[in-house]
Order: C-alpha cells, then sequence, then structure tokens
C-alpha cells in the first residue's frame, strides 16, 4: 500500500515532498490504495479534505506551505496507524416497514421500484416499541387490540416519534428527503458497514461492579442505544452498530475509562506534536469546508477531528501546550463534556496568562474573527510523555506546569465534568482502608511506611464511592466541583495517621491503634465479666485463640471428672 496521494486536475504552483504522489488525472493513479488522499476521487484509507482546504487558503510562505503540507499527511498517517475503530458489516434484508398515514405510504410507493422492498406498512398510532438494530429490527404493533410483532430489517418513518429516533435504521423522509432516504435503504441492503467508535476500561470505570451507582455519565449523554446500562450488576453495555460516532461520552468519561477508537488520547498526543509553532484549527468531519473561503493567518494548521464531541479537557491542554499557542474550535455544536472542558481551561488561561485557551467559532463570520484574534500564548508550551499515561494523571501533571509555584486561586467545575478535594476528619477515622479499596484510580492511597492516609486530590474523578463507602459516621466528605490552583493541589496530602498497636501477648503489630481502641470500647461492656475475653481484644489474630484455649484447659483442672468442684 502506498501512503500519500495528491490529486489535482491542475499542476500544483509549488512542489510537493517526494513521498507524495502526484497524480493529475485518475488515470495516473496506480491499481493501489493509499492510505491518505485530499480527495475522494482517489482510493484511500484517510480523505483530508483539510489539506485542499489549507493550500487553498493559507497565507503561509510558500517554503512553509511545502513543509505544512507534508505535516498534513503526517498527521493523518498517525491517525490510521493508531486508529482502532475496527470496521463491521451487517447483513441488510429487504424487509422494509414503512409508519405513515395512507397519503404518505402513496407518496412513497410512487417513489420506489416495484418489489424493490418486502414492504409492511402500519400508521404510527399502532405502534408500541421497537427494539434491536439495523438488520434486526423487533417492532411490535397493536393489531386488533393484540399485540404483534413485525421482524424487518429498516424503517422508514415519517414524522418519525422519539420511540424511533434511538435505534440504528430508522429514518425519517422529513429531515432529510424521500430520495435521499431511498438511496440511503437501498445502500444499506447491498452493503451496511459500521465501525468501533469507543474503547472501554473495566477496571477504571466509576460505574463498572459498584454497590452503588455514583457515576453514569457516559448512559445519560449517549443520545442512542450505543451505551446500555445493566443495574442489577453495574455493567455498561456496548452496541457500536447503533453508535453515531459524535464521542460525547468521551468527554464525560471522568476517569478516562472510556476513549476514541478513531482518535485515542495517545494519537492525540502524537499528531499535537507536528503543531509546536502552530496555531491549531479544530475542525471536526461534520463541518464542510470544502467550499469555505476564508484567510487562514500565517501559522494556523488544520486539526481535523471525525467525531465532534470526544474532545475533553486532556485531550484540549496536550493541543494547547505541545503548540503553545490558543486553540480555535471550529463546530457548530459543542457537546456537554467539550463545552464544560473549554469553559474550565478558559479560567484557567485567564488566571495565568490573561486570555482565553479556546475560542470558540460556531459559523463562518465567528470563524474569521477567531483567526483575527487567536495567537501563541507566551511561556505556555509544555512537553510532556503521556504515553501509557491516564487521563486525569495527564491533566494534572500539565495543570501543575501551568500552576507552578503560584496560587492562582480556585476554579469551579460544571455540571458535567467534575473535579473534588477529599476531606477527612481525623479524629474520627480508623484507617480500616475502605475507602482506598474504593478508590480504583490511586488518588486516595495508604503509606505502609508512616501508616498514614493519602490523598492526590489533582487525579480524583469526584465519583463520591469512597464517601458512601466509609463505615465511620462524620468522618470522609468530598468538596464537590473545585480546582485549587495551588502548588499543594498536585502533592499528597495527609488525611489521617495513626500508630500501630502491638499484641500484648507477643508484642507483634497487627492494627491501627485507633482500630483496636474502637473495638475495645464496643466490646468491652460484653465482655467485662470475663478478662480473658476483654484481654483479646488487645491481642494479635494468633495470640487471641492461643490465650483462651489456655483459659480453657487451666479452668478444666478446677473441677473433677464428675464436674464437681474440688
Amino acid at each position: 500500500m502506498k501512503e500519500f496521494v495528491y490529486y489535482s486536475q491542475e499542476t500544483p504552483e509549488f512542489p510537493l515532498n517526494e513521498s507524495i504522489y502526484i497524480a493529475n488525472s485518475t488515470s495516473d493513479i496506480i491499481p493501489e490504495k493509499f492510505i491518505v488522499s485530499n480527495s475522494n476521487n482517489i482510493s484511500s484509507e484517510i480523505l483530508a479534505n483539510e489539506i485542499d482546504f489549507y493550500i487553498n487558503n493559507t497565507e503561509d510562505s510558500i517554503a512553509k506551505k511545502i513543509k505544512n503540507i507534508e505535516k498534513l499527511y503526517e498527521i493523518n498517517a498517525i491517525r490510521f496507524d493508531m486508529a482502532q475503530d475496527i470496521s463491521y458489516s451487517q447483513r441488510v434484508s429487504k424487509e422494509v416497514l414503512l409508519v405513515s398515514t395512507l397519503e404518505q405510504k402513496n407518496e412513497f410507493l410512487k417513489s420506489m421500484v416495484p418489489d424493490e422492498f418486502n414492504l409492511f406498512h402500519v400508521t404510527p398510532e399502532v405502534v408500541k416499541s421497537i427494539t434491536g438494530h439495523i438488520g434486526n429490527l423487533s417492532v411490535v404493533v397493536n393489531d386488533n387490540f393484540k399485540d404483534a410483532t413485525l421482524n424487518v430489517s429498516q424503517i422508514v418513518w415519517f414524522e418519525q416519534e422519539e420511540i424511533a429516533t434511538k435505534q440504528s435504521g430508522t429514518f425519517d423522509p422529513l429531515e432529510s428527503s424521500l430520495d435521499d432516504v431511498l438511496a440511503t435503504i437501498r445502500t444499506n441492503i447491498s452493503n451496511y458497514e459500521y465501525k468501533k467508535f469507543t474503547v472501554y476500561d473495566s477496571n477504571i470505570c466509576q460505574y463498572h461492579e459498584r454497590r452503588e451507582e455514583v457515576c453514569s455519565k457516559c448512559e445519560e449523554v449517549c443520545p442512542t442505544v450505543a451505551i446500555i446500562k445493566i443495574d442489577e450488576t453495574k455493567h455498561l453495555e456496548f452496541s457500536q452498530i447503533d453508535c453515531h460516532g459524535c464521542g460525547g461520552c468521551i468527554s464525560v468519561c471522568p476517569s478516562g475509562a472510556l476513549d476514541y477508537a478513531p482518535q485515542n488520547r495517545e494519537s492525540i498526543y502524537l499528531m499535537a506534536d507536528f503543531y509546536n509553532g502552530h496555531i491549531p484549527l479544530i475542525i471536526p468531519q461534520k463541518m464542510n469546508i470544502k467550499n469555505l473561503d476564508i484567510k487562514l493567518k500565517e501559522n494556523v494548521l488544520p486539526f481535523a477531528i471525525e467525531g465532534e464531541k470526544f474532545l475533553h479537557e486532556g485531550t484540549l491542554l496536550t493541543l494547547l501546550q505541545e503548540s503553545g499557542s490558543q486553540l480555535i474550535f471550529y463546530s457548530d455544536f459543542l457537546s456537554k463534556g467539550t463545552k464544560d472542558s473549554i469553559s474550565i481551561l478558559n479560567h484557567i488561561y485567564q488566571k495565568k496568562y490573561s486570555m482565553d485557551a479556546v475560542i470558540i467559532a460556531m459559523d463562518e463570520k465567528e470563524l474569521e474573527l477567531a483567526l483575527e484574534e487567536v495567537d501563541f500564548v507566551n511561556d505556555s508550551r509544555f512537553k510532556m510523555n503521556e504515553l501509557n499515561t491516564r487521563k486525569r494523571e495527564i491533566f494534572s501533571t500539565r495543570l501543575k506546569h501551568i500552576v507552578g509555584d503560584d496560587d492562582l486561586g480556585e476554579v469551579q467545575t460544571g455540571e458535567h465534568i467534575h473535579y473534588a478535594k477529599v476531606n477527612v476528619n481525623e479524629a474520627n477515622c480508623t484507617l480500616c482502608l475502605v475507602c482506598v479499596g474504593a478508590c480504583n484510580v490511586d488518588a486516595i492511597t495508604a503509606n505502609i511506611d508512616d501508616n498514614t492516609l493519602r490523598i492526590n486530590p489533582s487525579i480524583c474523578t469526584a465519583c463520591g464511592y469512597c464517601e458512601v463507602s466509609c463505615p465511620e459516621a462524620n468522618c470522609l466528605t468530598i468538596e464537590q466541583d473545585v480546582i485549587k490552583l495551588n502548588p499543594s493541589w498536585f502533592k499528597e496530602e495527609v488525611l489521617a495517621k495513626d500508630t500501630l498497636f502491638a499484641c500484648v501477648e507477643c508484642g507483634k503489630e497487627f492494627a491501627t491503634t485507633k482500630a483496636v481502641e474502637k473495638i475495645a470500647t464496643m466490646m468491652a461492656p460484653i465482655f467485662a465479666s470475663d478478662p480473658i475475653k476483654e484481654r483479646t481484644l488487645y491481642c494479635c489474630e494468633n495470640c487471641k485463640p492461643k490465650i483462651m484455649m489456655k483459659s480453657y484447659m487451666e479452668n478444666r483442672s478446677l473441677y473433677n471428672k464428675e464436674g464437681e468442684t474440688l
């Protein structure tokens, strides 16, 4: 497979790097598939529309333009190499359900080729439920006051109701056109392919197998049935065929248990390295830039992304610091997670650099204004190795660089992106370490060298599971939705400390003093009549049975065989 091809009917006005094959017509193309192409006239794994957009609009010098075009190809090669978006295919039969009025049915029949579909028709009011996905949809309808199930592959529903908006394979002609919908369902029958958009790590998921639900943000923001909670087992189920690939679940996931398969965190990091000395212009795939006529001032370089909702505070800060510049986000829609992330970063950058981190442009006019405003941020560039590093740890390390030795106050986090500060009432803490076991991101840890309970607030996901797990009353609380911009926020803080209690029999240290004293206080009144049992409260697990057995053997000798006292 060849790597790069540049297609244009006109010869470029400037030379391209020798790694890029230049074709002036489709007949020039060798019968191989390329990795990256600037045109959909060429068969390639990745269509990079941003290449022509850059060429046609940039104000960079010819020398810079030549280098930057090569960079855009290399960036897309990384995107291809690092992608985990495996492709799948689904068999789709000719069974189609039409949900419409009789008038709309007649309109549909006139537009379709006779007998091209095995068509079923019902009116909207009889539809009770829809389950499954494209190629395997089950529709329960009311048939003369009895439930009947129709098994179909696709559904065409005029004025589609909410019941049909979450499964794949349902289409509304009034949202586009009847001709568009017919073309789509015909294409699906011949070949329906879908991709894997999410990568999931249950080990750091804040919902997976927990006794109480403390997080399910991904399921809340999912616009389809691609993510489903199984409340009985606290498991998440993923349906890739129903996933739109928007990435909204990625941006709200606190721990990074979810990542975006087409462009994961590591690929963003490797791509960001090419933006040193450039101003990144983030452009989601859905934004039509093919005919966008706008001046890209010097050093502005497009950063193309597939989904519009998956970028979060970690990936955005990576782009900010690797480039040393502000970012422009050109999108007509902001997801809940990305919007909160941008707000957090803008507050931080205003406190440190007196300027926004990310400039949002939702239309062409706003993009023109953003391109005039955007600039490099003095002393903001910071490079770190992110490979094999978790989401919150990346953000913590990068934010620590911004804060330095300053105290910049606090930033309040929002409705969908949460940070927090764990506080412990040391007087009530017995260092039972239940909270340590509850924390699956290692924000709360135990230090065996000095018998302390510690917290690194900068990597806490604010899930609250430690709080609901703590067995002590008035002990552990969480100060929600705050990031403290001072050096201590990034250091392990001692929450509680105790000494180890030595067994009164053998001297072995076996528990914290507070834990032993708490149990002794509870049990002493019950054992008050038996000094031996009371002593066992201060013994290790090995000595408890020994002194109990010794007491029994000594007391048994006080009785004769007939059970009478000697």
